[in-house]
């Protein structure tokens, strides 16, 4: 029963992840629609990693605690896209909660991936989201980070510049800032956007330690389940 709700829980996930990147595509204004898109897909984390499961007191607690980090890291950011990008300083917050609460998202994934005794179309579909779940929160981190510090990225338009010269942050465009945040997280590097800013760079070698890190593994763990499997089928044919 467990297995089943957490197999659900991936294909949530994913289906978060592909939604919000399909909202990318869409022409602007519609691809603005991502600002409130990283809220819906904070609320499927917490709900999809934020479950039971844990039978000890400091499980219990530890579950406690990431679903206070994320309530805060929603709460902080659903903020964070209403003021004007004049205040520097809200996106400092963003950058320390988001990283926390994706990092720890990742860590609470790969664990149930860990926990699964055979690897599946859903199981996959977890893997693959916390691969989405990852860049995304990259994208989120970089628009935080510029917004902190304005030119931290060269080929980055950010503002639409409102009527009011007054632009809140959900106005940005956060499309380039996702693709830069992807081609780090896949050490790709095209060139064509680069980070100028020590805070920047930081995060561009942040998001390339945790793609290679997170590839090695839930490959290793995949991998296991499927030499579990082969040594139960040899026993089970041994019988």
């Amino acid at each position: 029963m467990a297995s089943r709700a957490r197999q659900h829980h991936y294909r949530l996930l994913l289906g978060a992840c592909v939604a919000l990147l399909a909202i990318f595509i869409l022409p602007d204004p519609w691809n603005q629609m991502a600002s409130p898109g990283y809220l819906a897909l904070g609320v499927v984390m917490l709900r999809a990693l934020g479950g039971g499961g844990e039978r000890s007191r400091r499980g219990t607690l530890h579950r406690r605690l990431y679903r206070g980090t994320g309530i805060a890291t929603l709460a902080v950011g659903g903020l964070w896209l209403l003021t004007p990008l004049e205040l520097r300083d809200t996106g400092v917050p963003v950058v320390v909660l988001w990283a926390l609460f994706s990092l720890w998202s990742t860590q609470r994934l790969i664990r149930q991936l860990n926990e699964e005794r055979s690897v599946d179309q859903a199981v996959l579909s977890g893997a693959l989201a916390g691969y989405l779940m990852l860049g995304l929160s990259g994208g989120i981190l970089s628009a935080a980070v510029e917004t902190v510090a304005p030119g931290s990225f060269t080929g980055v338009d950010l503002t639409t510049h409102g009527p009011d010269g007054l632009d809140p942050v959900w106005r940005l465009d956060f499309v380039k800032l996702n693709y830069f945040a992807f081609v780090s997280l896949t050490t790709t590097g095209y060139g064509d956007i680069l980070p100028i800013t020590p805070a920047a760079q930081m995060l561009s070698i942040a998001l390339a330690v945790a793609g290679n890190s997170y590839l090695a593994i839930v490959l290793g763990v995949l991998i296991g389940r499927f030499s579990m499997r082969g040594s139960d089928d040899d026993e089970t044919g041994g019988d």
